[in-house]
């Protein structure tokens, strides 16, 4: 054996059905020249331990999918994972996740493969996409071996590179949702922060298209621009 064997990770062992369900899930899409308004898109918010991307851990995962330019109701994922034996701190108790209702809470192996059989290969928005994207990602190849390659688009990106006009350096949800006056009457959960971001990301969807932006390959590209010239050194 190796000396240096015992440095690589070990892959977890899944019972049969839960490995096969794994084995069919399809392969992550590359964005596309698709309209913006065709492409489905999921929703992600995540609520987690606390903010440490590499010791804290995932708590619960909410997401709603936009498709056909709405929101679709029919198609919502709500999951609480199991996580015994963790300390729950001030964090924790903010997002209403009580000790028992963790507890109590979905096996971590079967509610990731759920969610990823709901993700399909549709691309992923959060507001904080890459907080969203390290957790997830961590999770699923500590509980299943799985290596997430789906491409993340952050809200919180998106929002002012279409809205420059807003003249917010670093918003919250909470500033963009009231910038547009949006209604929302339930916050600090993963599916209700979900919903929310969605509800941004219908009116970004429209800002993006009267600034010519189609698809959502193109998105990506101009938000990477973006990011580049906002990077910049000034002189």
């Amino acid at each position: 054996m190796s000396l240096f064997s015992w440095l690589r990770p070990v892959s977890p062992i899944l019972p049969g059905e839960l490995q096969q369900r794994l084995e069919r899930l399809p392969a992550m899409a590359e964005l596309g020249d698709c309209s913006l308004r065709e492409q489905r898109w999921v929703v992600l918010d995540l609520e987690t331990t606390g903010l440490n991307l590499n010791k804290d851990r995932l708590l619960s995962i909410g997401a709603v999918v936009i498709e056909d330019g709405a929101i679709d109701f029919s198609q919502q994922f709500e999951r609480t994972l199991q996580c015994s034996e963790l300390k729950l701190g001030p964090s924790v108790l903010i997002h209403g996740l009580s000790p028992s209702t963790i507890a109590a809470g979905s096996d971590p192996a079967q509610a990731l493969v759920e969610f990823m059989e709901f993700v399909g290969d549709s691309p992923v928005l959060a507001f904080h996409a890459p907080f969203d994207q390290h957790m997830l990602g961590r999770a699923l190849k500590e509980h299943l071996g799985y290596k997430l390659q789906h491409p993340f688009l952050d809200v919180a990106d998106i929002a002012p590179l279409l809205c420059p006009q807003a003249h917010f350096r670093e918003a919250g949800l909470d500033e963009w949702i009231d910038w547009f006056k949006l209604e929302v009457f339930e916050r600090h959960n993963a599916s209700a922060d979900a919903l929310a971001t969605a509800e941004l990301m219908l009116i970004l969807i429209s800002r993006a298209r009267q600034q010519q932006i189609h698809s959502p390959l193109n998105l990506q590209q101009r938000l990477s621009q973006w990011k580049r010239r906002r990077q910049a050194p000034s002189f």
